[in-house]
């Protein structure tokens, strides 16, 4: 295993690993799924990923307690451990941009834009906001968390 360099910083979700078990588990024992869509990475990884957001703009998470959003990227594989410990059949996680195209935006806004020429060029702008590689595309990642009874969703399919 690589070595940290001194100073580095290592993100451990404790918390979030115990909330996102104890979901895992209640889905296991009633049935049902999960689907998490949020920014974040594959880890484990090097790095602080708190962010703190102050009027649409990034802002020192401790200048003002109780005055900005806080914010850390999710790690998506501790979220899937968590799962697969409790018996649920995990699907993803994937890019944003390729689940929405799994699930037929690129249809989807053409037939919006069609529907009202007027706003083609927004519906465009949204469409490659979510699906762009240089936008949320790749950034945000989806995860879900399906009971094993369950067939596989839409969105996840190789």
């Amino acid at each position: 295993a690589a070595e940290a360099p001194d100073g580095a910083i290592l993100e451990s979700p404790i918390v979030g690993a115990g909330i996102a078990y104890a979901l895992a588990q209640r889905i296991a024992r009633q049935g049902g799924g999960a689907l998490i869509i949020d920014y974040g990475y594959e880890g484990p990884t090097l790095g602080d990923t708190l962010q703190a957001v102050k009027a649409h703009q990034f802002a020192d998470p401790f200048a003002d307690p109780g005055e900005v959003d806080l914010t850390t990227h999710v790690d998506f594989t501790m979220l899937g451990n968590m799962a697969r410990q409790a018996g649920l059949r995990v699907h993803g996680p994937v890019g944003q941009g390729a689940f929405l195209r799994q699930l037929g935006i690129d249809a989807r806004a053409d037939q919006l834009a069609q529907g009202a020429p007027a706003r083609a060029e927004e519906v465009e702008a949204a469409r490659i906001r979510l699906t762009d590689a240089a936008a949320m595309g790749t950034l945000f990642k989806v995860m879900a968390w399906t009971h094993p009874d369950w067939a596989d969703p839409a969105g996840f399919e190789r």
